[in-house]
């Protein structure tokens, strides 16, 4: 097979060559759109799932989608460490800086072009240096300093020449569960405001499975305002679409057997289905691909998979936390009950408090219920299983 024509890309928010199983996020995310012509107010879109199942892929479609439909659009991304909380006050001022510019390009006139003084007053209030929109300071809004009066002012001071293009602001966040509470608050209680208030203004996050239970906690009414949407594995049907399709596209197809073998493989997972595609592009010889070349395949993709999608989780943790996470691959895909863990490790379950605490911080576990804790990465329990018999 021509390596250069494979159509099978896994990596970090890579879009494939076909986006099966999502057509329910699409069509709302249109809805959307179409409301905000029409002046409809919008709750914002909350999409959640584990890894690998292609939240970020997705969060960049509707962004796109928002993109050719005119709206002002900026992305960000949470950030759970040390520096997290300038770094993303920082992107968000650029990024802001740079989607208004292009949006007055596409909207000439002096209407639009009197917010640019709010945005750049924002992006001096949130510390950025070296952004410019190339217009004087308004003297008084989006530069009190304060996180939440600030993006409160910004989307106020949008919101009247976006609805009169028939346009709107949307925020799109990657990651939420890792902004800061300021910043998380502020973006809540914003949305908040703009349904109250017709503000045309609507964010659209993606985030772990927790991420729900976080916004609840930072505003208790969050639970009312979003969209929430669960990012899951791909059905049979849809997996099967999205291994056969980018294939028979550049001409090559799988048998039944073939097909079924990598379908079961990935659990349905996007990102699996492009390394396990990716793999049987490059060890068969010719097309059709058979059972035996999936085969090969899968074996060669499950050794990509322990090279670096899985250790680069395993490697950030230190040995308590592995020692915790080893216990919970006891049960698998889970969930695991924490009273349980800690008497595999003959310990009390208080005691683990601060070890779970660390591996929810990361990102690598999360608390589907109380009492319990799971993976957040689909096969991480069979990873740590094949490293405990090497």
């Amino acid at each position: 097979m021509d390596l250069a024509a494979n159509p099978y890309s896994p990596g970090s928010g890579l879009r494939p060559k076909v986006l099966s199983g999502r057509e329910a996020e699409i069509s709302a995310f249109d809805l959307m759109i179409a409301r905000a012509k029409l002046h409809r107010p919008n709750r914002g879109m909350v999409l959640t799932g584990l890894r690998g199942v292609g939240k970020t892929v997705l969060l960049n479609v509707l962004r796109a989608h928002a993109d050719n439909h005119g709206w002002l659009t900026v992305q960000l991304e949470g950030r759970a460490e040390a520096r997290g909380r300038q770094d993303v006050r920082d992107r968000f001022a650029r990024e802001l800086v740079v989607a208004a510019r292009r949006h007055l390009g596409r909207h000439p006139g002096q209407f639009f072009a009197d917010a640019l003084t709010t945005i750049q007053s924002f992006s001096v209030s949130v510390g950025t240096s070296g952004v410019s929109a190339s217009v004087d300071l308004h003297p008084v809004r989006a530069q009190s300093g304060r996180i939440d009066i600030d993006v409160e002012e910004l989307v106020e001071d949008l919101s009247e020449p976006l609805k009169a293009q028939h346009s709107a602001f949307g925020l799109f966040i990657d990651e939420m569960q890792d902004l800061d509470p300021d910043m998380m608050s502020a973006i809540v209680t914003v949305q908040h405001i703009a349904g109250q208030r017709d503000w045309p203004f609507s964010v659209i996050c993606a985030g772990l499975p927790n991420l729900p239970t976080i916004l609840s906690a930072t505003r208790s009414y969050a639970e009312r305002l979003f969209d929430y949407r669960v990012i899951g594995p791909l059905d049979p049907e849809q997996a099967r679409y999205a291994v056969a399709r980018p294939a028979k596209d550049v001409g090559a197809e799988f048998d039944i057997e073939a097909l079924n073998a990598i379908v079961a493989a990935s659990g349905g997972y996007p990102y699996f289905i492009q390394e396990f595609g990716k793999a049987v592009w490059e060890v068969a010889p010719t097309t059709p691909f058979t059972l035996e070349d999936s085969r090969v395949a899968i074996e060669k993709g499950w050794a990509q998979l322990d090279s670096g999608f899985f250790p680069a989780r395993w490697g950030r943790a230190t040995p308590k936390e592995r020692e915790y996470m080893s216990v919970m691959a006891v049960d698998g895909a889970g969930p695991s009950r924490t009273g349980e863990l800690a008497a595999r490790l003959g310990t009390k379950a208080s005691s683990l408090g601060p070890t779970r605490a660390q591996l929810i911080q990361k990102g690598m576990i999360y608390a589907p219920d109380h009492g319990q804790v799971a993976f957040t990465v689909p096969g991480m329990a069979d990873f740590i299983a094949r490293q405990s018999r090497e």
